[in-house]
């Protein structure tokens, strides 16, 4: 989410000393201890260290240290300490000569990991995927990295390499990967088109300064070509800028609807974001995409959409990212990134998932479980709580947004899983392997049409071109995983030939959500149908306490 800049000063704290007597006391466990014994203490506590310790540490960097320890202590991977050279490295690298990888990262369960691999980027090309977790980055170990950390490695001068080791659900050992970076121009709304007869098709990858704009422009070009419904696909978008997610949330609602409330531990600080405008696309009908994947602003969109009854909600629950963060300026040119409030749906429910000691997040991935594009699946783990939208309909709440309809992908075979392993040791030589026979098989037949399918003969010289490149894996399992072989040729084939857009499109008939969605809309004259459609599709759900509103 976009940051708050907040400024501290250190007279209120002076003010509030004098108020209180010059004391600020803390409540301990069978005794009150002042706040100045505590830090005499602390100082003991380092004098001792820096003078006795059997290796020798400045008290620079042992009060580094304990700040540092202090924030890991708090349990919230979003709130850092930023030094001042921390700080202006991050500043230069969004400006200026300095190229990326074109992965979104968050951390998960401790680990940065790839949350979206954006289309035409180095990342994508040498087959990096989502749910990846970086082990180490340049022959660092990132293991309990915040994603500052992270970013600092990931992004640097265009034309310059990276190292990864990532750990892949389905792979036995970690897999390696050079990766050269470029300067990255990312398209908010890369694909829109329409999926069926009268219903459009656009997917929303990040929420950047454009977004809205690129959005409005899509579905103006999509309601041109005839379409009466849409489907707004916010699968693996990890979020971006608050007030995009806002007047996007804006070009369906009616002005003066509740978008997104903000509750920080002071009421005084909370805030409520309401559509400001006249809803832009009034009678067309929506079904929004999520997943596992799906944060931040993109479950502000889909969580105001589903409470005011403008869309229905398909896929699997989101992460639960639902927390805001405050930048603190602090002395020396350091600063302090911070959570300092909460987000909560029109209905009031939390988007946060909060993670208790010894938990894992809501949307946990399932080390068993693979879709049958070799992505990890994520699980469910949420308590349901209900609570009743604007039309009296049941949504749930308990971290992160539960669609109206669970739908989920393909799951791989146990035959699929064993080619993954086998060819996840050769990872980056399976994607040179594809690429190239791509390459090869479309200059060889000048007259391939968008629909062509994949043949026993292709199966075979792939099989043989993978082999040749050292990609060992065995004819029994390389038979087993002809589902996903058939994809990646495809796909890579039709990007090859005909570009990303045409690559798209062959996926639909495969994507499950994405077909549900479509099924829905074209039996659906309007908003209202599409509901109760939903409303009789819908299985019980195991629940918490009672309704809420």
């Amino acid at each position: 989410m976009k940051l708050k800049r907040t400024v501290v000063a250190p007279a209120m704290v002076a003010a509030v000393a004098v108020v209180s007597g010059g004391w600020l006391l803390q409540q301990d466990v069978g005794s009150q201890q002042s706040v100045f014994q505590r830090a005499r203490l602390f100082d003991e506590v380092i004098e001792y260290v820096r003078g006795r310790y059997v290796e020798p540490h400045s008290e620079s960097d042992l009060y580094q240290k304990a700040i540092e320890g202090m924030l890991t202590e708090l349990g919230d991977p979003h709130t850092t300490f930023m030094t001042a050279e921390q700080y202006q490295d991050l500043h230069r690298m969004t400006t200026g000569e300095y190229g990326g990888l074109g992965i979104q990262i968050s951390s998960r369960d401790g680990w940065v990991t790839a949350v979206a691999i954006l289309p035409g980027t180095p990342a994508e090309r040498q087959g990096m995927r989502v749910g990846d977790r970086f082990l180490e980055i340049n022959g660092k170990s990132a293991e309990g990295w915040s994603d500052d950390d992270a970013v600092k490695e990931l992004r640097g001068p265009k034309g310059t390499p990276v190292q990864l080791k990532v750990a892949r659900v389905g792979a036995d050992q970690p897999i390696s990967f050079t990766i050269t970076r470029e300067e990255i121009h990312v398209r908010s709304v890369p694909y829109a088109y329409m999926v069926a007869p009268g219903v459009g098709y656009t997917n929303l990858i990040n929420f950047s300064a454009t977004s809205t704009q690129e959005l409005r422009a899509s579905i103006d070009s999509l309601r041109a070509q005839g379409a009466r419904s849409l489907v707004l696909d916010l699968r693996g978008n990890p979020g971006g800028l608050l007030d995009q997610g806002v007047s996007i949330s804006d070009l369906f609602l009616p002005r003066g609807d509740a978008v997104v409330e903000t509750r920080a531990r002071d009421p005084r600080e909370s805030e409520t974001f309401r559509a400001s405008t006249p809803e832009t696309y009034e009678g067309l009908t929506v079904a929004v995409l999520v997943d596992g994947y799906s944060a931040s602003a993109a479950e502000i969109v889909a969580g105001a959409l589903q409470d005011h009854d403008r869309a229905v909600v398909l896929g699997s629950t989101t992460y639960g990212k639902g927390s805001v963060q405050s930048l603190f300026p602090l002395s020396g040119g350091n600063f302090l990134k911070m959570t300092t409030a909460k987000w909560y749906t029109p209905v009031g429910r939390s988007i946060q998932k909060d993670v208790k000691e010894g938990e894992e997040t809501g949307a946990e991935e399932d080390p068993a479980a693979m879709g049958a594009d070799g992505t990890p699946v994520t699980q469910d783990t949420t308590t349901k709580v209900p609570y009743r939208t604007d039309s009296g309909r049941t949504v749930y709440g308990g971290g992160g947004i539960v669609p109206d309809l669970v739908v989920r992908q393909d799951t791989a075979s146990d035959a699929e899983k064993e080619f993954f392993r086998a060819a996840s040791r050769n990872a980056a030589k399976f994607q040179d392997a594809l690429f190239g026979y791509a390459v090869a098989f479309e200059r060889a037949h000048p007259d391939l049409r968008p629909d062509f399918a994949v043949t026993p003969q292709m199966r075979r010289e792939f099989y043989e071109r993978l082999r040749a490149n050292g990609v060992e894996v065995t004819p029994e399992q390389y038979q087993g995983a002809q589902r996903f072989i058939d994809a990646q040729l495809i796909d890579q084939i039709a990007r090859s030939k005909f570009g990303p857009s045409v690559a798209v499109r062959r996926d639909d008939t495969t994507d499950r959500v994405l077909q549900e969605a479509v099924r829905l809309l074209q039996q659906a004259p309007d908003t209202q149908a599409l509901l109760r459609a939903v409303q009789q599709q819908r299985p019980a759900v195991a629940q918490g306490t009672a309704g809420r509103r």
